[in-house]
């Protein structure tokens, strides 16, 4: 069975928009431990799982002092790279 696309693939496959990516980071900067958030026709995101993948955002969501535009590109990084679930 092949492996799950990450959302960065379907971004680059134009099976996700941009917008779509821009919607997936800001819920997640809401309330990142929401769970089976849609991301494209299909396939949907575990927000908390898509961070706490990714070390270095889950290090910056943590800092008391992060600036918003610091966790939104971290967040951002860790939703690219991050493997979309099948629905």
């Amino acid at each position: 069975m092949p492996e799950a696309p990450t959302v960065g693939e379907l971004f680059k496959a134009k099976a996700a928009t941009g917008e779509q990516v821009n919607a997936t980071v800001d819920a997640c900067l809401a309330q990142y431990e929401t769970s089976a958030h849609p991301i494209a026709d299909g396939y949907s995101l575990d927000l908390g799982d898509a961070v706490a993948a990714h070390r270095w955002a889950t290090q910056v969501m943590g800092l008391f002092d992060a600036t918003q535009s610091l966790k939104r590109g971290a967040v951002r990084t860790a939703i690219l790279l991050a493997r979309a679930q099948k629905d």
